[in-house]
């Protein structure tokens, strides 16, 4: 079969990581169908609600893509509702899946975006894919509730599961972190409030992120799981003078108490050893590069 004939699914397309996926699968020829939560006329789109069963699996039967990137999810770990964490990050995976093995074609393979949230705040350094989870939170308890889930489908279907660390890029919303930072010093603002400026944390670049998906849905390491992940980390402190030198502008940083966490891990890594092996040659670009285009915002 040729490439430009593989049909692609992506849910939740229109989310900061949808967007860039669907551009990195048309540049290499795939045909790219969307799913989304809100109404939107487009030939290429569907209005889809992971929560609706038998929506999904019309759907699925429809379309019957050769490839499937489930990306949807209620993503921000300060979301209020935890019962809307559970709804849509377990049951509608499950309900996707259900679908998929339904739909009258087994793809070649079905990538699903879990999280490094579900290693939680326990351990230090370099964490691997063999580190114990320890989810902290509702929203890390449902990625790894999603992901034993999917583990009960590998027989029936070609999954491999993805713990994306922190990333970030043009286009992510401002109550992430590293975009509320760039978005002050955009404006010139005077001062920011932030919690512990002396965390270390792993940041890759979005661009880089869909870049690995493309290559594990064509690497197809079925029924794994694999870090996604910079494997070095920068503090706060440090992507404070990054975007001060970069911007020549100075802001004050007020530590507002309410902002730290208490038991905060110092440093969170990821070991991406896997992922180079499964996709020969990929990186990620550095802090300063991913900075430098957020702050020049294109």
């Amino acid at each position: 079969m040729q490439m430009a004939s593989k049909r692609a699914l992506i849910t939740g397309i229109h989310g900061f990581t949808g967007r860039y996926m669907a551009a990195e699968l048309r540049a290499s020829g795939y045909e790219v169908f969307g799913t989304g939560s809100q109404p939107l006329q487009a030939p290429d789109y569907r209005q889809a609600d992971l929560t609706d069963g038998p929506g999904l699996r019309a759907l699925l039967a429809e379309l019957q893509p050769d490839v499937v990137l489930h990306l949807a999810a209620i993503a921000f770990v300060g979301h209020g509702a935890a019962d809307a964490f559970y709804q849509v990050n377990l049951i509608g995976t499950r309900n996707l899946l259900e679908a998929i093995a339904a739909c009258g074609k087994t793809p070649e393979c079905v990538l699903i975006a879990s999280s490094a949230n579900v290693y939680g705040n326990v351990s230090e350094g370099m964490l691997g894919e063999q580190t114990p989870p320890a989810p902290a939170n509702d929203y890390a308890v449902s990625k790894l509730a999603m992901e034993y889930m999917a583990r009960l489908w590998c027989d029936r279907l070609p999954i491999v599961i993805t713990r994306p660390f922190n990333y970030t890029g043009v286009g992510q919303a401002d109550n992430f972190l590293l975009p509320k930072i760039v978005s002050h010093f955009r404006r010139k603002a005077d001062t920011i409030e932030l919690g512990n400026l002396d965390v270390w944390r792993d940041f890759s670049d979005v661009r880089a992120v869909v870049r690995a998906y493309r290559g594990l849905i064509e690497a197809r390491p079925l029924g794994q799981v694999v870090n996604v992940s910079s494997g070095s980390t920068h503090s706060l402190r440090e992507v404070i003078g990054k975007c001060s030198a970069i911007t020549g502008h100075s802001i004050e940083v007020q530590v507002n108490p309410a902002f730290v966490r208490a038991n905060e891990v110092k440093t969170l890594c990821g070991d991406n050893s896997l992922l180079k092996a499964l996709v020969p040659g990929w990186q990620t670009p550095s802090l300063d590069d991913t900075l430098g285009w957020m702050l020049a915002g294109k």
